[in-house]
């Protein structure tokens, strides 16, 4: 190598020089160097968008143990195996309304900032908590839940602050103590609705009011209400805008923002140009998780809602005949395990394995998990006692544990939202086109859950009044369309 050579090399070392033309070695040594270095995690922002996140699944699952007494209480039907129908069409409009608002919001949130957005999604959803817990009929019931999808169709704009506080080099870190927030809320939201709903009936020296006797599921709501209201408190004073165009020249939530690294990557998405909904379901990538996501949507939106119509249905019928509280119990186990799997070996697994491989696991086990339900109630046929109409003790024993491992299988099964998330992000064209991106995936998610709640609780219906293969019906088709979705997420790759 002449002098020459010497200096125009190290004059393409040179720091303003954008492109770096160097040798294979210094090559080599740059991208150890840049793989070392990990992006400080915004441990504020962070914890301010979990606590805005856990509003929703607190909001939303408070219900469960009690929406199917609560359709019997509105004297809908004398046929006890009718009331799945009208809890199902009671979480169906609310998807619905939330699919039709889902895109919108993430648009509009492209444009004037995702605070605002957030703010207001959660503060319409505490207000139709309230007003749900005030319905007296099944049509305010149905408008109430209707107000509240619309409001709820915030969720890919949560996930796209998400994904703009974090990369590649923490995201391992910041997912499952986000992904914590749903299995957290899951357990306190049922706890929720176990405990206080008809709390005149059960603590009628304290809350033994004439108010708490007319509307017996207002208290939870209201509790859910509160909790929202906090959420948004809390999410205002320290939740930061993230939005590129909107947060350009202002210092970062996390202390070590605000380098030229962050300034550039600012510019870097001022300058790009999200893409078409079209250009980007011409992705093959972005077009199998939006397939597959509407899979995994309609089989984890079906399970929540055949397992607690399960607990609550009778024996007879194919059910467990669980009492509310009972019910409640067993939706926080499942919340509880959820927090397990995500505090304790979601971080490992992202850093061990491959995101779409995960993926494609998780999927796999939704068939089994159906599978085991049927089992339960065989073993609860075995050991009912005809003469007192009560399960020995041994028998709900096995029962809890039954419930337990179908719970874990579930459980381990729902680690694909966030992989969906995982994937969605890494696989997004650029920057801009994030927010459009989680969209159209949770858009497809939501167009799912507007009617699994309808067509599983319908089967499991028609299963049990018809005795259609022993009941079990609804079983064998959801096995079947599990073991659809599990080939449709082989296209994830």
């Amino acid at each position: 190598m002449t002098p020459t050579n010497i200096v125009n090399d190290t004059t393409n070392y040179d720091e303003t020089c954008p492109l770096l033309r160097t040798s294979n070695a210094h090559n080599a040594e740059a991208q150890i160097a840049e793989k070392s270095k990990s992006t400080p995690l915004p441990k504020g922002q962070l914890a301010a968008l979990c606590a805005v996140r856990l509003v929703e699944p607190i909001a939303f699952t408070q219900l469960f143990p009690y929406v199917n007494e609560f359709m019997s209480d509105l004297h809908l039907t004398d046929d006890p195996s009718q009331i799945g129908f009208y809890s199902g069409l009671v979480e169906s409009v609310f998807a619905i309304s939330q699919l039709c608002s889902i895109y919108q919001w993430a648009n509009i949130s492209d444009v004037i900032g995702r605070r605002p957005v957030i703010f207001f999604g959660i503060v319409g959803l505490a207000v139709t908590t309230l007003m749900f817990g005030l319905s007296k009929s099944l049509a305010s019931v149905l408008v109430a839940r209707c107000l509240g999808g619309l409001f709820s169709g915030n969720v890919a704009v949560i996930h796209s602050v998400l994904g703009e506080i974090t990369d590649s080099t923490n995201q391992m870190v910041a997912l499952p103590i986000f992904g914590l927030t749903w299995p957290l809320g899951s357990i306190i939201g049922p706890l929720i609705g176990g405990t206080f709903s008809h709390p005149a009936s059960k603590y009628p020296e304290m809350l033994g009011y004439r108010f708490l006797k007319d509307y017996p599921y207002f208290l939870p709501c209201f509790i859910a209400f509160v909790i929202a209201i906090i959420g948004v408190f809390l999410g205002s004073i320290f939740l930061e805008e993230t939005l590129p165009s909107k947060r350009n020249g202002k210092k970062s939530g996390s202390p070590d923002a605000g380098t030229v690294g962050d300034c550039a990557t600012t510019a870097l998405a001022l300058s790009e140009k999200p893409f078409s909904v079209s250009n980007l379901l011409s992705i093959p990538i972005i077009s199998a998780l939006t397939l597959s996501g509407f899979m995994l949507s309609y089989l984890g939106t079906s399970f929540d809602v055949v397992f607690v119509l399960f607990c609550y249905s009778p024996i007879e019928s194919g059910g467990l005949t669980f009492s509310v509280s009972q019910i409640g119990y067993s939706l926080a186990t499942a919340g509880a395990i959820g927090a397990a799997i995500q505090l304790c070996i979601m971080s490992y697994l992202l850093r061990t394995f491959d995101s779409a491989k995960m993926y494609n696991f998780c999927m796999a086990l939704w068939p089994y998990t159906f599978l085991v339900l049927p089992i339960l109630n065989l073993i609860a046929r075995a050991g009912l006692d005809e003469t007192t109409g009560e399960l020995g003790t041994t028998v709900v024993a096995l029962l809890w544990v039954g419930i337990a491992f179908v719970l874990i299988l579930s459980k381990v099964a729902c680690l694909a939202y966030p992989l969906s998330m995982v994937l969605t992000k890494e696989n997004a064209p650029n920057a801009a086109s994030l927010g459009r991106s989680n969209g159209i995936v949770q858009f497809a998610m939501c167009f799912a859950r507007s009617f699994a709640p309808f067509v599983v609780s319908a089967l499991f219906a028609i299963s049990a009044e018809c005795n259609l293969l022993g009941g079990h019906l609804w079983v064998a088709i959801m096995v079947t369309v599990s073991f659809l979705g599990m080939k449709i997420s082989r296209k994830v790759e």
